[in-house]
């Protein structure tokens, strides 16, 4: 399991606090509602800070959708065959 570091936890207990108290705000300036989007904020407000906190997942990263090697096309036959006589 993923460990962090003491001051991380309190940041978020800190954060968690002022959501259940209705005084934290996003960034747009909004009030937080929303349990989970509270606890990044703590998260990434410890990591700011440089408390120890492990780093993102990579699951989080969205790139485009996968692309599948292009397919090699079989040697092209000659359609006919001159014969000698």
């Amino acid at each position: 399991m993923a460990k962090y570091s003491k001051k991380a936890q309190d940041k978020v207990g800190e954060v968690m606090h002022e959501q259940k108290q209705g005084t934290l705000k996003s960034g747009s300036g909004k009030k937080v509602t929303n349990r989970k989007q509270a606890i990044a904020i703590g998260i990434s407000e410890a990591r700011k800070e440089g408390d120890k906190v492990p780093p993102k997942k990579a699951a989080a990263k969205k790139s485009g959708p996968k692309k599948s090697a292009p397919k090699k096309s079989a040697p092209k036959k000659s359609a006919a065959k001159k014969s000698s006589k």
